[in-house]
C-alpha cells in the first residue's frame, strides 16, 4: 500500500444501506444493501428504513471490508453521510462511524450527502474528471440545485427548487399514473415509445435559477383527472405518450435553468449528480446541449448516480486531506445545509 489514505465510507440518508473503501481516490469496494419493503407503500416509511439500516449496517461494512480485500486495521479514517435526510436513518449510520473510529482510534469525517454527490466525478476510475470551476445541476427526490463549484470544499448554490424536487415530480406523477414506487424509472421506460409533444402541461414561472415543480405537478393532475372523466381508460391508452411528456416538461424546466446559470457564470464545464441524473432522457438532452454550444460535459457511472458510499467515501477524501475531522459530539442534521 502507497502512503495514499483509505477511508471506509457509509451512506444511509434514505432507504439505501451502502458500505465503500477507497484507497486514494481508487474505489476498492461500493456495497448497497436496497430496501424493498417500501414499494408496497408507494414511498419511503421513516421508521421501517431505521430499521433495515440496523440490519444491514454490519453485513454491508464487513462486505466493503472484505471485498477491498484489506484488513479493518488499514483504513486511515471513516466518513459518514450527516445530512440532510431522514433523521432516524442518519443516526444508523452516524452512530456506526462512530463507534468504529473510537474503536480503531482513526479520525471521523461528516460529509454533506449533496456534496458527495457532486464529488463522485472524482472517483479515479480512468475516466475524465471535471475541472474546477464547473457548474453541477444536482437533481434528486428531495433536491434540485445548481451548484457553482470552485474546489472540492469551495462550492456555492446558485439556484434552487422553493418547493418541489425534480425527482419528487417524477415519483408524484407516476402514482397518478399507476405506475409503481419509485416511479421515475417506470416514466423514462415508457416514455422511451411516447411523443413528447403530444400534451402541454403548466409551468411555474420563477424568476433568476431557481425552480419551482409544484404548479406542474397540479397541471399533470388537473389535466389526467379531467380527462379520465371523459374516458376512463385515457392512462392505459395514453400511457407512454403521458409518460414522454411529463418527462418533457421536467426535463425542459432543468435545462432551462442551466442554460441561463451558464450564461451568467460563463463557466462552461458542465456536470450532473443525484439520482435523476440516471435518466437517459435528461442524459441525452444534456448531451445534446454541450455539443450544441461546445461545452464540456460529465456525467457520472449509473451506480454513482444514486445513493451511495462511495461518494461518501471520496469526499471523505478530501476532507482527510484538510485535516477536516469532527470529534464525537457531532449530531446529523436532516435539514443539513450545503
Amino acid at each position: 500500500m502507497t502512503k495514499e489514505p483509505i477511508i471506509l465510507g457509509i451512506e444511509s440518508s434514505c432507504d439505501d444501506t451502502s458500505a465503500a473503501i477507497l484507497h486514494g481516490q481508487k474505489i476498492l469496494s461500493n456495497i448497497v444493501a436496497n430496501q424493498q419493503v417500501h414499494s408496497l407503500y408507494g414511498g419511503v416509511v421513516p421508521e421501517l428504513a431505521s430499521r433495515a439500516h440496523q440490519q444491514n449496517i454490519i453485513p454491508v461494512v464487513d462486505a466493503a471490508i472484505k471485498k477491498a480485500n484489506i484488513n479493518k486495521e488499514d483504513i486511515s479514517a471513516i466518513a459518514f453521510t450527516k445530512g440532510p435526510g431522514l433523521l432516524g436513518s442518519l443516526l444508523v449510520g452516524s452512530s456506526f462511524a462512530k463507534s468504529f473510529a473510537m474503536g480503531m482510534n482513526i479520525p471521523l469525517i461528516a460529509v454533506n450527502h449533496m456534496q458527495g454527490h457532486i464529488l463522485s466525478h472524482f472517483i479515479d476510475e480512468g475516466e475524465p474528471i471535471p475541472k474546477f470551476p464547473f457548474l453541477c445541476l444536482t437533481v434528486s427526490g428531495g433536491h434540485t440545485q445548481i451548484v457553482r463549484v470552485e474546489s472540492a470544499s469551495n462550492m456555492q448554490v446558485i439556484g434552487t427548487t422553493i418547493d418541489d424536487a425534480a425527482g419528487e415530480a417524477f415519483d408524484k406523477s407516476a402514482k397518478i399514473l399507476g405506475l409503481p414506487y419509485p416511479g421515475g424509472p417506470h416514466i423514462d421506460k415508457h416514455a422511451k415509445k411516447g411523443n413528447i409533444h403530444t400534451f402541454a402541461f403548466g409551468k411555474s414561472k420563477i424568476k433568476e435559477l431557481n425552480f419551482s415543480f409544484s404548479g406542474l405537478k397540479t397541471s399533470i393532475l388537473y389535466k389526467i383527472q379531467n380527462n379520465l372523466q371523459k374516458n376512463p381508460r385515457f392512462i392505459e391508452e395514453n400511457l407512454e405518450n403521458l409518460c414522454a411528456s411529463i418527462q418533457h416538461s421536467i426535463v425542459s424546466i432543468l435545462l432551462n435553468k442551466l442554460e441561463k446559470a451558464i450564461k451568467l457564470t460563463g463557466i462552461k464545464q458542465l456536470a450532473i449528480a443525484g439520482g435523476v441524473s440516471a435518466n437517459s432522457y435528461l442524459r441525452s438532452e444534456l448531451g445534446k446541449l454541450a455539443i450544441d454550444k461546445g461545452h464540456q460535459l460529465y456525467i457520472p457511472k449509473f451506480e454513482y448516480c444514486t445513493d451511495n458510499a462511495a461518494m461518501i467515501a471520496i469526499t471523505g477524501y478530501f476532507k482527510y486531506l484538510d485535516n477536516n475531522f469532527i470529534d464525537q459530539s457531532e449530531t446529523p442534521s436532516a435539514r443539513l445545509s450545503f
